[in-house]
């Protein structure tokens, strides 16, 4: 991230585009940066207080084949992002994009090792799942098409 976007200022948005076949959302901004940011990764990193639990994020599995079918815009710093399973809550600042844009990797590897205790039991949390890969490859590709 750059210093502009640590702090409250995030580069403006210059463009938005959903790719519905790779299920991934493509977000652009004025300092050149371009996030390929697929479905499911967005889906399990939701900004809605049901994910984010008022700073304890709930782990959302199952998630693979998700995709957003509308974008609806919020006035002029924020989006609402329809998903396929009917999730529509939690609003998509243009902060959030590029944050979760930014620490896209970090947060996947997160993701991975959250899903990995989940599967062992080893989290506790009584959710289970199937680890995959979620890298490039994965249901979390890193390209468009």
């Amino acid at each position: 991230m750059t210093a502009d976007a640590t702090a409250d200022k995030v580069p403006n948005p210059t463009e938005i585009k959903l790719h519905r076949v790779s299920r991934v959302l493509e977000v652009s901004f004025a300092d050149g940066a371009n996030f390929h940011l697929p479905a499911e990764y967005l889906r399990t990193h939701s900004p809605s207080a049901e994910v984010q639990r008022h700073g304890n994020p709930i782990l959302v599995t199952g998630k693979e084949k998700v995709a957003i079918t509308r974008i609806e815009p919020v006035g002029q710093y924020s989006v609402r992002l329809h998903f396929s399973d009917g999730h529509d809550t939690g609003l998509f600042t243009w902060k959030n994009f590029y944050q979760l844009g930014s620490e896209k990797d970090k947060n996947l590897a997160d993701y991975q090792r959250r899903l990995a205790e989940a599967a062992d039991g080893s989290a506790g949390t009584g959710e289970t799942s199937a680890t995959r890969n979620v890298g490039a490859g994965g249901g979390c590709a890193n390209k468009a098409s």
